[in-house]
């Protein structure tokens, strides 16, 4: 909003911040408006602000209905007198603050709020035991139960839900199994689930039931052999097995173990051909149909989903030639399923909303193999849980009770579909005052039996719906059957609608209806006091001869279409004024300069400046004159540079200064200023003497290193570097630059002179180096020699072990004596 005058104020208003102005204060002062009960008092020149306007003004609302609906900041003046010659109806309005401060009494102000009540608030209990063991209305597990809250556009309505986690909660689960033939092993185990897993239960419930489904595949190619044989005994190698089916209730839930047992026992393995399993077939139908399961109301449903493979979903179906969507009804016939030739698989997401709708927690008991899929597919359905079956299901009981305290340890609201133009947002307060930002706010976890956790949500209507009528939208925690229901009411109308004057005088000829202080026209007439016919033209046309270049604006939002002309808005200043046929031009939003309009050198002409002669520019800010451009020498920017808007801009970038004749970086300027330097920084050279009278034409900063010294890149301006020698053949360093027109010299404070040799070190470091060299050489000559006896001596043991003879016979020795025996030595003589 614009700045608007009242006697001794002024006011201010954008994006919801409101600037009140004291004009008789000295010196003058505001209050910065941040709510209505915060107001920042500060002091501070008189300042004028211009602006688009507020949400409020913006809405062009030509009823009351339209402005309370265009925020909750905003306000209807319903006096007929409020408004001033030549205001729309639509500035009626306005801000609540701004209201006031145009003379609207808070009487006459609608601003009507919204409101909540609660209708059913039962507190959160524990389950009652004993005789009351099965009165399953006695959990209450959220409060409150029932709302009924009150909208208006713009304004949040803000409840708090609190969530027990009660004790002795009644459980149904439901145990759903493959039996294909690679479950064989898993079945054994499974026929003792029943009073097993009862035991285990009665630790947390003393009311648990059971139930058991099996599901196989799709009975058609190419997911089963059709043959004759096969549809018999699918399997090969003897076993026997059961026909091919694609889900069979088994056992509807039941509080008895022992015959869980029994009938599983029963049970015998089928067969498939392909690795993926009909599952998701079978997860609907335990979904949807309750009465055949047994599901309960008020209790925990547990789905127990145990498989070693993937799954089929939406579209796998084609492959047999199902094309027709899963339609999500019960289809169950003596506990079997007879569509599954007929529907093709369901999706995932439609999976999610059955078990959403039916309060159904879902715990996948899968291999190893499958954990990734099915960690996957937990991602997409809430309240779901992965545990790791064993290869024969021998865990099967633990997986559950883990799966299940994970589960209900945790707490993740949902709410029903919002009606348009309504949104929900939510805060928890978890356990121990942890604020969560799961979920956006949705989520509690780690939540122990008897704790309280609280959510706050926010309830924020954008609109009325089309017809005004009450909605109804509900909240859960999901996989409860509990919920908060609330009733939702909305506020699009003022309470003076209800209280026109028909025919009234204020509306031209009684044409017309005043309500809420403005006329509510009569079929067939319009304008602001109903003064047009639309007979004459239609109010289609009047609009549209009230817009400019067919923007969505009625005259620029500057002014009211009265019979398809625009009447421009009044402003309190009576210098600023709204102008053209379109209200699209004002005297006002020209560009400033110096805090003046157009720079006090020209006229504000439709929101563009028209300059004086002698000055152009946007803000008619540049001036012609060139006569400040002169140099010296009489040429404009002495020859170097062009003179824009009274100040020389010079094209050699040598050459700087007001009129371009300072050269800081021109051969010379080093030696120029060498001995003013140098007497000023170290009191020596050939103007030591006269220093003070001959060198104070440049400012001296001194530095302790040359890395102190301006850089060309860091300067704005050019910087010259100079490195200078004096008479003792010692170097000093500086920079010369023009900034502003002002001389600036950087010097380091330190003389770099030249310096003789040390000889200590030097002779040092040649004798270390000597006896160093000559300790190396050494030691390479010991390394040498250790090597070549090593090898000598390995040469040496190689020859001794090919040696083929030892120490005590030489292999060339002979022995000199020769042994020779009679053959007839020892024979007796023939007997003759």
């Amino acid at each position: 909003m614009p700045l608007s005058l009242h006697g001794q104020t002024a006011l201010w208003q954008r994006s919801g911040v409101t600037l009140l102005f004291a004009l008789s204060l000295s010196p003058p002062s505001f209050c910065l408006s941040l709510s209505p009960s915060l107001c920042l008092t500060l002091s501070l020149p008189l300042l004028v602000f211009c602006s688009e306007g507020n949400e409020c003004i913006n809405a062009n609302a030509k009823y009351c209905g339209e402005c309370i609906q265009a925020g909750a900041k905003c306000g209807w003046c319903r006096h007929p007198d409020f408004l001033k010659q030549g205001e729309a109806v639509s500035s009626r309005c306005d801000e609540l603050q701004s209201l006031l401060i145009r003379g609207c009494s808070l009487a006459d102000i609608e601003n009507p709020r919204g409101g909540q009540r609660v209708l059913l608030d039962r507190p959160v209990t524990n389950r009652l035991k004993g005789a009351d063991k099965l009165r399953l209305e006695n959990i209450t597990q959220i409060q409150p139960q029932k709302l009924a809250i009150t909208l208006r556009a713009g304004e949040p309505q803000s409840f708090n839900l609190k969530f027990k986690r009660a004790e002795d909660y009644p459980i149904d689960m439901y145990y759903l199994m493959d039996l294909s033939y690679s479950m064989k092993d898993d079945l054994e185990n499974v026929k003792n689930l029943g009073t097993s897993l009862m035991q285990e239960m009665t630790k947390i419930t003393s009311d648990f039931r059971i139930g058991f489904g099996s599901f196989v595949e799709k009975t058609v190619m190419p997911y089963i052999s059709t043959t004759p044989a096969k549809l018999l005994n699918p399997c090969t190698g003897g076993l026997n097995c059961t026909s091919p089916f694609s889900y069979k209730n088994v056992l509807k839930l039941t509080s008895d173990g022992k015959r869980f047992n029994t009938l599983v026992g029963k049970q015998q393995i089928s067969g498939n051909l392909d690795s993926p399993e009909g599952g998701f077939d079978a997860i609907m139908q335990v979904a949807v149909c309750g009465d055949q399961i047994g599901w309960r109301t008020d209790v925990t449903r547990l789905l127990v989903f145990s498989t070693d493979a993937g799954f089929h979903f939406a579209g796998d179906g084609k492959l047999g030639g199902i094309v027709l969507p899963n339609d999500g009804k019960c289809h169950l016939e003596n506990n079997m399923y007879t569509m599954s030739h007929y529907y093709d698989y369901p999706s995932i997401a439609h999976l999610v909303q059955k078990l959403s709708d039916n309060n159904i927690q879902t715990i996948f008991a899968v291999t190893e193999e499958f954990q990734p899929v099915y960690k996957e597919l937990k991602n997409l359905i809430p309240k779901s849980a992965v545990g790791t079956l064993s290869a024969n299901s021998s865990n099967v009981i633990n997986l559950i009770i883990d799966a299940y305290n994970s589960l209900s340890s945790e707490v993740i609201l949902e709410n029903s579909k919002l009606p348009e133009g309504l949104t929900i947002a939510y805060t928890s307060l978890c356990k121990n005052g942890i604020v969560s930002e799961g979920e956006n706010g949705r989520k509690c976890s780690n939540i122990s039996i008897g704790d309280e956790v609280m959510f706050t949500i926010d309830v924020t209507a954008t609109g009325c719906p089309k017809m005004g009528k009450p909605e109804t939208i509900k909240i859960k925690p999901l996989g409860f059957n509990e919920e908060v229901e609330i009733t939702l009411n909305f506020i699009c109308e003022c309470d003076c609608s209800s209280g026109g004057i028909a025919d009234s005088d204020n509306c031209t000829l009684g044409n017309g209806t005043l309500e809420c202080g403005a006329c509510k026209c009569n079929p067939g007439r319009v304008g602001r006091n109903c003064e047009c016919s639309s007979n004459e033209v239609a109010t289609e046309d009047m609009d549209r001869t009230c817009r400019r270049d067919n923007s969505t604006d009625l005259c620029s939002n500057n002014g009211e279409c009265v019979c398809g002309a625009c009447e421009c808005k009044k402003r309190d200043n009576a210098d600023e004024r709204y102008s053209g046929p379109f209200c699209e031009c004002d005297n006002f939003n020209c560009d400033r300069s110096n805090s003046l309009l157009c720079g006090g050198n020209g006229l504000c002409i439709c929101r563009e400046c028209i300059c004086k002669p002698n000055w152009k520019g946007s803000a008619c800010d540049c001036s012609l004159d060139h006569s400040t451009c002169m140099a010296s020498n009489k040429q404009i920017c002495n020859g170097r540079g062009t003179c824009e808007c009274g100040a020389c801009k010079c094209t050699d970038p040598k050459f700087q200064g007001l009129t371009c004749e300072t050269c800081p970086t021109c051969p010379g300027v080093c030696i120029e200023h060498k001995d003013c330097v140098q007497c000023r920084t170290f009191g020596t050279g050939e103007k030591a003497e006269r220093c003070q009278e001959d060198c104070s034409e440049f400012s001296l900063v001194k530095v302790k290193d040359r890395g102190e010294l301006p850089q060309p890149n860091d300067a704005a301006y050019p910087v010259m570097h100079c490195k200078e020698r004096d008479a003792n053949d010692c170097w000093f360093y500086y920079t010369y630059a023009v900034n502003n027109n002002t001389k600036e010299v950087h010097v380091v404070d330190k003389l770099e002179c030249p310096t003789g040799p040390d000889i200590i070190p030097i002779v040092l470091g040649v004798v270390v180096g000597i006896v160093l060299i000559g300790l190396a050489l050494l030691l390479i000559w010991k390394l040498l020699m250790v090597i070549h006896d090593r090898r000598e001596f390995a040469k040496f043991e190689k020859e001794k072990l090919n040696a083929k003879w030892d120490t005590q016979e030489n292999p060339i020795y002979k022995s000199p004596i020769n042994k020779f025996q009679n053959p007839n030595y020892g024979r007796k003589a023939p007997v003759l």
